[in-house]
């Protein structure tokens, strides 16, 4: 994965929208499902049964990242995972993206020209034959990026969240608390004696921890299970982003089941798999007897009630990835 330099260069507000635009949009592909990819004032994406499954979703600096802590490619590749685990978890196949970005005129162009390069590498590897086709540039005084991302049922039914039976095996496909432990040795380490996000810490702490910081700041989801997931007769599924307790809870609820996790399927930290955010894998429940497809762990069960989330029948807690609780205001 790129690791790109500490943005320099000509700013967005120096050079002007159309020159901006000239420089990013031959950094990004529009992917197979394009008919009509960016140039005109609407993409046409192709849809193999005439339906579309489409999302959105927004990162803002502040409470969704940190540029002391992210390069321009990581937030690139962050952009795009994000959104396409939304499309898996309808057991669709994520087909384009729409991607519109809000920048302060000082933003080096180099800054858009990382994301832009982090969308193309992220969808090449997670989502192979999706592209961007359009969207839109504006002034800000806060880096935002928005992405609209548009997947294909390809003439399946979409898998919902109140699909979920008693009796049926609920199973996870991704990491369970990696992103909530990176974050969590950012804010420790990566930050100055004032607790401001600060650049050379942040370097220090990827050195140490890696793979848990990639986990937070570029997350490589499993994004294909969601198709496998649908095929295998998944009767309910969502994209686990405010953690499992918080997202398991909204499957519950809409199915009016309750779901029972076992502690020992997991992992060493229980609580952190159950209220870590951001690891985006995929939550889902299968018939009671089919065989999982990988990489589906079973980690419960689904039982009679009316919503509740447990571990080995106790409560476990509503804790979970919140913008409006977790964010203490500042940016860095």
């Amino acid at each position: 994965m790129e690791r790109a330099a500490r943005p320099a260069g000509a700013t967005v507000g120096e050079l002007g929208e159309s020159a901006v635009l000239a420089r990013i949009l031959p950094r990004l592909a529009p992917g197979d499902a394009a008919l009509l990819g960016a140039g005109d004032d609407a993409a046409v994406v192709a849809a193999a049964d005439g339906r579309f499954v489409v999302t959105t979703d927004l990162l803002v600096h502040g409470p969704d990242f940190r540029l002391a802590w992210s390069t321009p490619f990581e937030l690139g590749w962050k952009a795009a995972a994000t959104n396409l685990t939304d499309v898996a978890a309808m057991g669709a196949r994520p087909t384009a993206l729409v991607v519109a970005i809000a920048a302060p005129p000082t933003t080096p162009v180099s800054v858009l020209e990382g994301i832009a390069a982090g969308m193309r590498e992220g969808l090449a590897a997670l989502a192979p034959g999706a592209g961007v086709v359009g969207g839109d540039l504006s002034a800000s005084t806060v880096l935002t990026i928005a992405v609209t991302a548009f997947g294909d049922l390809e003439g399946r039914a979409p898998i919902l969240r109140s699909g979920a039976r008693v009796g049926d095996i609920v199973a996870h496909a991704g990491a369970r608390g990696d992103a909530a432990r990176g974050l969590a040795l950012l804010f420790a380490e990566g930050v100055d004696a004032a607790g401001e996000p600060d650049p050379d810490r942040a370097a220090a702490v990827r050195a140490r921890h890696p793979e848990l910081v990639r986990a937070q700041l570029a997350p490589e989801p499993p994004v294909f299970a969601g198709v496998v997931a649908a095929i295998a007769g998944a009767t309910s599924m969502l994209d686990v982003s405010d953690g499992l307790a918080r997202d398991a809870r909204r499957v519950a609820e809409a199915s009016g089941v309750s779901f029972d996790f076992a502690a020992a399927a997991l992992g060493p930290d229980v609580r952190v798999a159950m209220a870590g955010g951001e690891d985006h894998g995929l939550l889902a429940t299968f018939p009671a007897g089919v065989a999982l497809p990988a990489p589906f762990e079973a980690v419960g069960r689904v039982v009679a009630g009316d919503g509740e989330v447990l571990v080995d029948g106790r409560d476990a807690g509503s804790d979970g990835w919140d913008p409006y609780s977790g964010w203490d205001g500042r940016a860095g």
